[in-house]
């Protein structure tokens, strides 16, 4: 790794773990949680989650795994530019969706009207109760044991109450303190991945069209250039020679105006990024033409009829397979039933938010279905 930035996380100023363990060999601190990340079950479980499509509706489009993996590509690029931590930016990509509910938006919604009365439920505060505690892999510490910046950087959101009960890692929502450039950038990534691929699987899906999402600046500038450039293009090389030219403008603004923020507020060291505002940011231009985008896809692809219906769906299994675990948790698996005696809310909650799309239409089939002879 080149050097690195002043203000960029460090071997040198990490908080470092909850348990202490020796320093790796070979290898940082950060590709350590990397790879661990990497090798959890629930990374592996991504696979066979929904991004917007339900995974066996066509095996083109992304899963959790796949946006994953797209995020972190992008994040890594802009770290690198920026002489940030690659490999901290790179386990905060990877992780950020590992306590995602099956069924997408519309599953963790579903899933948070039914811990409604025990707490709520968020697929960040998730994907950190995932690898603080529920993987299950290490003989000396339950969870993988990750490093502080990475665990910060995967609560991108929380409430005061829930920041109350999380110890230091929840400190900076109390004090309106910001977390690492290197959270902020894996954040600013995801947006700009699932923002972008979400069009990409819209078009081949056929849920929206080129004539409908022509109607937003910043696709419609870029297919306006392509098409001048190459007018005899197929459609499909259309589309993702545009959506690769929105990619492009987003990450490339995004530099300039972090560049511009973190010169503007005189950042020397990561003490200055957590006391300042938000430093990874888009110019205000680029920022509204990226809302407007984000308004497109909530009107003409995430409120599609089609999709709507697999959300009703969801909303259907998740809470019919709550209502039967909490009935009687012996429906639970044995470990489940075990952490079920302390908090059989909670419990319920891990198990179906660790379920991908296939098997919880599978367990809901063997509780629910009627066999004929």
């Amino acid at each position: 790794m080149s050097e690195l930035a002043p203000c960029a996380v460090s071997e040198h100023n990490t908080r470092g773990r909850i348990v202490r363990e020796e320093a790796p060999f070979g290898r940082s601190e950060f590709q350590r949680d990397r790879d661990r990340i990497i090798h959890s079950t629930a990374f592996r479980r991504l696979e066979y989650k929904t991004q917007v499509f339900v995974n066996h509706e066509g095996d083109l489009f992304r899963t959790r795994l796949t946006h994953s993996m797209e995020v972190a590509q992008i994040a890594r690029s802009i770290a690198r530019h920026l002489k940030f931590n690659e490999d901290l930016v790179e386990a905060i990509s990877l992780a950020h969706d590992l306590g995602h509910t099956p069924f997408g938006h519309a599953g963790q919604d579903a899933l948070n009207a039914c811990m409604k009365e025990h707490g709520g439920f968020e697929h960040n505060l998730q994907s950190l109760r995932v690898v603080d505690v529920l993987e299950e892999r290490y003989a000396a510490f339950d969870g993988l044991n990750l490093c502080f910046e990475t665990r910060e950087g995967i609560l991108k959101h929380c409430s005061l109450e829930n920041a109350a009960r999380l110890g230091v890692v929840g400190e900076r929502f109390i004090n309106k303190q910001r977390p690492s450039l290197e959270a902020q950038i894996a954040n600013l990534a995801d947006e700009i991945a699932y923002n972008n691929h979400d069009v990409d699987d819209g078009l081949r899906s056929g849920l929206i069209t080129l004539e409908q999402i022509a109607s937003v600046r910043l696709f419609a500038m870029h297919l306006d250039a392509v098409r001048q450039t190459y007018p005899n293009l197929s459609e499909r090389r259309l589309i993702h020679e545009t959506i690769r030219r929105m990619i492009n403008t987003l990450v490339s603004d995004l530099l300039r105006q972090t560049e511009q923020n973190i010169r503007a507020h005189g950042i020397q060291n990561l003490a200055d990024v957590r006391s300042a505002p938000p430093l990874a940011a888009f110019s205000t231009e680029v920022r509204e033409m990226n809302r407007e985008l984000k308004s497109f896809l909530h009107t003409h692809l995430y409120r599609h009829y089609r999709v709507m219906r697999m959300s009703a769906k969801a909303h259907r299994i998740i809470g019919d397979l709550f209502r039967a675990f909490m009935e009687d948790n012996r429906l639970l698996p044995p470990q489940y039933q075990w952490q079920a005696e302390a908090d059989q809310a909670r419990a319920v909650a891990d198990y179906i938010a660790g379920m991908t799309d296939r098997y919880a239409i599978r367990e809901h089939h063997r509780i629910f279905a009627v066999e004929e002879d």
